[in-house]
């Protein structure tokens, strides 16, 4: 195939890729986001401790992080068309994507929140923050870098499944290394194709890491307020007992 016969396919296949991938990610940040956060939250001795919450959500994510993605696809089939009309295509891939990718996310958004030092959460209680305060106030402002991060594991995680979807009429450029790279024995668009996606993959990842310096290098002290209560809360802390001489 000619480089002219090829650019117009490589066009059509990129924009339906990046359109999978956009809502893909946004629909998990915005459903992944607040499951990660209540999975923290009501682990134990945590400010909402809740075992049985805590155990059903943390089922639920290992299931589906733990589901191959193949067989994902082909189990929500009757789920895609009834939400969106249709089981194939970039908008039915959308919906798969998506499902595969929130417990995923969760568990890092998990993660990144454990990582917040604690003192700031009791200090942010100290001075009679609410939930909601520590949450929005303490919880997601510290662990920013790494929900950055988190962010773009997610979106190279969903290029690859973007791939797979491709190859079972999910469109985009995994439907086009398949259908003419593979079926059709054309090894340059397959060759193309691959360097493509390396491409989409190497740029996603080092946009996540500028980001990701830029918001570690600026920091993200608390406010004063919370800083003082800090101080507070470590001051009140009783100081270690020492040994008998």
């Amino acid at each position: 195939m000619s480089w002219n016969d090829m650019q117009p396919l490589l066009s059509d296949a990129t924009l339906d890729t990046v359109f999978m991938l956009w809502w893909s990610t946004v629909y998990s940040v915005l459903i992944g986001i607040p499951i990660g956060v209540l999975l923290h939250l009501t682990d134990r001795g945590a400010l909402l401790q809740n075992v049985v919450v805590n155990k059903v959500l943390g089922a639920i994510a290992n299931i589906g992080r733990s589901f191959p993605f193949l067989i994902l696809i082909v189990v929500l089939m009757p789920f895609t068309r009834f939400l969106v009309g249709t089981a194939i295509g970039p908008t039915g891939a959308v919906v798969t994507l998506t499902i595969a990718a929130i417990p995923f996310f969760a568990r890092l958004v998990e993660a990144a929140l454990r990582e917040v030092d604690q003192g700031l959460v009791e200090a942010a209680q100290a001075m009679g923050g609410g939930t909601w305060t520590v949450i929005f106030k303490v919880l997601l402002p510290q662990a920013l870098p790494a929900l950055v991060a988190a962010v773009t594991t997610t979106v190279i995680t969903l290029i690859g499944y973007s791939a797979i979807a491709g190859a079972v009429g999910g469109g985009g450029l995994g439907a086009l290394a398949y259908n003419y790279g593979y079926l059709r024995y054309d090894t340059t668009l397959m060759i193309v194709t691959v360097v493509e996606l390396i491409a989409i993959v190497t740029v996603v990842q080092l946009l996540g890491d500028l980001i990701v310096r830029r918001l570690a290098g600026r920091g993200t002290r608390p406010s004063s307020s919370l800083r003082v209560g800090l101080r507070r809360v470590r001051t009140d802390e009783p100081a270690p007992a020492t040994e008998a001489a």
